[in-house]
């Protein structure tokens, strides 16, 4: 119901400014239509490009010039709209600018362009109100909520008259967030995902939204957002098929859940998902945007680099500190000789206790039935 709302309210708006435009003042005489073609031209996109499109219609426009001293240019070529995703559908302007639809236009009261984009952005939520109502509840919507007009809004990264389909080109996506966040693009651009994206063109690594997701973006302020930061990185490094096409080991994943800080991130992921803790994550010991290869001489996991890592969280740690790390990978009889035959002993010796334990909890209670069936028989 909510969502057909949203349809039913433009339109009745839309309904209304057409039956009172005809008792509007006309156009100019350059932007004039045919009147053979009745009011209803008034909600084509012909007419409106009739003025708007500047290139074919011959018609100058002023641009709007806001208080703050901004200006806004009207312009809309119309090859431009026709080629993004609302153009090729042929959808009304009206729908979207359904304040307006008659002419002449009702003044913009905005003042400035920011606060114009803000004011307009809504219109957005007539056809998209899932995504709309996203926005309101990630970091985005909570810092205009709280004032800031600067925080993105959907015209911001998907455009406004020139709006293209989602996930054309990945380097778009980090091309849109750096508008804004040109620091953390800079550094994710150097690291060895950007270097595989921009340089590669490979479209395995992951972009911004795959680890902050698209309308429900989350940031490093939300602690859940830290806490639950792994099984981001599980999407792909867990993933056997794709890990293999790089020669990088699945036990990643797997090995850190089974040491003390992954079993005690599941235990809080688990028992108290909105708590924060410090235990270690992957990007604590990886990095975030900064994430190099191991063997990169710059990465905080470089062998020479591991135990300033280590300090940030032991700041007692010695030399010898990180060297019983395992790298993330199971021990073998070659690597970790010591390593993987206590394991192998341990893996056998507890089955054996327990199983023995068992065995003769059995024989205790079989030998104590036997007992009682010979009491009974010889009383």
């Amino acid at each position: 119901m909510k969502s057909g709302w949203r349809w039913a309210l433009p339109a009745l708006a839309v309904a209304c400014l057409a039956a009172w435009s005809l008792a509007a003042d006309p156009p100019p005489a350059e932007a004039a239509q045919d009147d053979t073609q009745g009011p209803d031209q008034r909600f084509d996109n012909a007419y409106c490009l009739g003025c708007h499109d500047g290139e074919t219609s011959g018609i100058s426009l002023n641009e709007i010039e806001f208080p703050s001293g901004e200006t806004l240019d009207i312009n809309v070529p119309r090859a431009v709209y026709e080629d993004s995703v609302h153009g090729r559908i042929d959808m009304p302007c009206v729908l979207c600018h359904t304040d307006i639809s008659e002419y002449p236009h009702r003044p913009v009261e905005s003042l400035s362009l920011r606060e114009y984009v803000v004011d307009n952005y809504p219109a957005c939520a007539t056809c998209h109100d899932a995504q709309y109502s996203a926005t309101h509840d990630n970091v985005h919507g909570a810092a205009l909520l709280n004032g800031n007009i600067e925080a993105a809004v959907c015209t911001d990264c998907h455009g406004a008259h020139d709006v293209q389909r989602a996930g054309t080109r990945a380097t778009a996506i980090q091309q849109t967030c750096e508008n804004c966040h040109f620091e953390i693009y800079t550094i994710y651009a150097d690291s060895v995902h950007g270097a595989a994206l921009f340089e590669e063109d490979n479209t395995d690594v992951p972009t911004c939204t795959d680890c902050h997701g698209v309308h429900d973006v989350e940031g490093p302020t939300d602690s859940p957002f830290h806490l639950f930061s792994p099984q981001i990185c599980a999407d792909c490094h867990a993933d056997e098929q794709l890990m293999a096409k790089y020669d990088i080991s699945t036990e990643v994943f797997e090995t850190y859940v089974a040491d003390f800080h992954g079993t005690t991130v599941v235990i809080f992921e688990e028992l108290a998902p909105d708590q924060e803790t410090n235990k270690a994550v992957c990007i604590d010991c990886h990095g975030v945007h900064n994430i190099a290869s191991a063997d990169n001489p710059e990465s905080q996991t470089f062998r020479e680099n591991l135990l300033g890592t280590c300090q940030r969280c032991h700041p007692d740690a010695t030399a010898n500190f990180p060297t019983s790390w395992m790298s993330h990978y199971s021990p073998t009889r070659e690597d970790a000789p010591l390593v993987f035959w206590v394991n192998l002993f341990y893996r056998i010796l507890i089955p054996l206790v327990i199983g023995a334990m068992l065995l003769w909890v059995i024989i205790d209670v079989l030998k104590r039935l036997a007992a009682r069936r010979r009491e009974a028989a010889n009383a």
